[in-house]
C-alpha cells in the first residue's frame, strides 16, 4: 500500500508544476542523489537491458545529474540517464525527471528519493521508474519498462562520458 501511495503522490506532483526547483550545480556533494546505488533486493532478476541498471553511480555532469552503469566488478559502463539540471519537490518527497536509455531507445525516467522508514535504521532510498511517460502510477501505456528500489552503497566514482 505504501508503494501505491508514493506512486499516487508522485503522479499528482508531476501533473502539477513542481513546487520548487534548485540547480544541481548548487547542490552539495551530500545530495539526496549522489553516490553509488545498488538494487535493494536480495536476488534480483534482470533482463539484458535491465542488468545495466543493477548498480548505478549518480554524480554531477555539468549542470545536470547523470547516471552511469557500474558492472559487478566495479568497472564503469555506459551513461544511462541524464536529468536536466533541476530537481523538484512535491508533497511526497524529492524527485528528478529526465531521459534514460533502454537498449537502443530513449525513455523517460523519474527517480524519487525518500527515507525508508521500514528499515532499521532508517535509510535513504531511491525508486527509479523508466518508461514511456512520466506518470507511472496507473495501468496504462505508461507502465514502466523498468522499476527498482536502490540503497546507497558508496561514493560515486564513475563519470558520464
Amino acid at each position: 500500500m505504501a508503494l501505491f501511495h508514493r506512486i499516487a503522490c508522485l503522479s499528482i506532483g508531476l501533473l502539477g508544476a513542481a513546487a520548487s526547483t534548485s540547480a544541481v550545480a548548487n547542490a552539495p556533494a551530500s545530495s539526496l542523489y549522489y553516490g553509488r546505488w545498488a538494487v535493494a533486493e536480495e536476488r534480483p532478476a534482470f533482463t539484458a537491458r535491465g542488468k545495466l541498471y543493477k548498480t548505478i553511480d549518480i554524480a554531477p555532469c555539468g549542470k545536470d545529474f547523470c547516471g552511469v552503469s557500474v558492472a559487478d566488478n566495479g568497472t564503469c559502463g555506459p551513461t544511462l540517464f541524464r536529468f536536466l539540471g533541476k530537481r523538484a519537490r512535491d508533497d511526497s518527497g524529492d524527485y528528478l525527471r529526465g531521459h534514460g536509455v533502454w537498449g537502443k531507445v530513449k525513455k523517460n525516467i523519474v527517480i524519487y528519493s525518500f527515507d525508508d522508514d521500514s528499515t532499521t535504521p532508517m535509510t535513504r532510498t531511491l525508486e527509479l521508474y523508466l518508461g514511456e511517460g512520466y506518470d507511472f502510477g496507473e495501468r496504462s501505456a505508461n507502465m514502466p519498462k523498468f522499476h527498482a528500489n536502490y540503497q546507497r552503497k558508496a561514493a560515486a566514482s564513475c563519470k558520464a562520458k
